[in-house]
């Protein structure tokens, strides 16, 4: 199944699970799309000052990587900070957050995975 790039709902959201700022997505591909492999696949623009709040993953697991820009993750509590062609597995109950502490905004994939 083929979703053309100018086709993608896109959402403009604030405050994502308590974070602060805003994130822009384009939604790749619907869970109902995605066969019960996933839940989410998304691509995120994360403004300057703008965070998704932490968060677990305990009956799922999501993938983050990184496609433009720098942002802060916590993995598990401990502080990173990821570029471009960076990625990030959580899952088994862990703790994620991301920041974007930069002046310029950040694109990332973020796939949540059953």
């Amino acid at each position: 199944m083929v979703h053309k790039s100018n086709d993608r709902e896109h959402l403009v959201r604030e405050g994502l699970r308590g974070g602060k700022g805003i994130i822009e997505t384009d939604v790749m591909y619907k869970a109902e799309e995605m066969m019960g492999k996933a839940t989410l696949f998304n691509r995120m623009v994360i403004k300057p000052g703008s965070s998704i709040g932490p968060h677990h993953h305990v009956q799922d697991a999501e993938i983050y990587y990184v496609l433009e820009g720098e942002v802060v993750v916590s993995d598990n509590g401990t502080e990173v900070v990821m570029t471009a062609g960076d990625a990030m597995f959580t899952g088994g109950g862990e703790l994620h957050m991301v920041e974007n502490r930069s002046d310029k905004d950040a694109r990332m994939l973020a796939i949540v995975i059953a």
